[in-house]
């Protein structure tokens, strides 16, 4: 493997973890508070970002505020790890806004970024370790690590610090795919031999897929 890019450094990994969204195509009701084996898909992602090591989680929150936020609120503490909840004052606008309001609010000593969405059910621990374990070890050019299943692109993404401040730094509109259709060269698309990185619900019959195939998520009973 060649050697590391000079944004390769033992700064703390902070993440951003995006969960605005009206989830229209899922009834209006916010997907990321779909319970497996009885946790909100927001929590169990809080946990495993804890349990890979990350440093920090910036949350960001828009419609639905308020009900993910108590369902965040009543989680068990997730020590060493700190949580910074941010509100997309125009959760409508693409998602590269809240993207960006993510990144404006990571503390100055953060190193690498990790993009995480709020509604991957079958993501585990092991796969963000293994994704940073990764960008670790990435060629020296490498700002922008994603993993790819079978073509399909998935999440969470890793952004070198400089990839970051020139997401942060971009016109409206402009975010992830356009830096790296820009900067084909700067990206790495890390080929991994499972779905769970691509694997989101994003209407109902996703949730009923996935049923099919043994994974079981269900709405808390205020929302069923």
């Amino acid at each position: 493997m060649n050697t590391l890019g000079t944004d390769a450094t033992p700064d703390p990994v902070w993440a951003v973890l995006l969960a605005a969204g009206s989830a229209s195509r899922m009834g209006h009701r916010p997907k990321c508070l779909l319970e497996r084996d009885g946790t909100p898909l927001v929590v169990r992602l809080l946990q495993q970002l804890q349990r890979a090591g990350v440093a920090g989680v910036v949350l960001v929150l828009g419609h639905h505020g308020p009900r993910i936020g108590a369902a965040v609120d009543a989680m068990a503490p997730l020590p060493g790890m700190a949580l910074q909840r941010v509100f997309n004052p125009d959760p409508e606008a693409t998602q590269d806004s809240s993207l960006r309001l993510g990144l404006s609010a990571l503390p100055a000593d953060a190193g690498a970024v990790l993009v995480q969405l709020a509604d991957q059910p079958l993501l585990e621990a092991a796969d963000v370790s293994e994704l940073l374990a990764c960008w670790q070890h990435r060629p020296a050019a490498i700002g922008f690590l994603q993993p790819v299943h079978q073509g399909q692109p998935g999440h969470p993404v890793v952004l070198s610090a400089t990839v970051a401040a020139a997401l942060l730094n971009a016109p409206p509109g402009q975010g992830g795919r356009q830096w790296q259709a820009a900067n084909a060269d700067q990206v790495w698309c890390w080929p991994v031999s499972h779905a769970r990185c691509s694997t989101d619900v994003d209407r109902p019959e996703d949730v009923e897929r996935l049923r099919a195939a043994g994974v079981s998520l269900r709405w808390p009973a205020d929302l069923a």
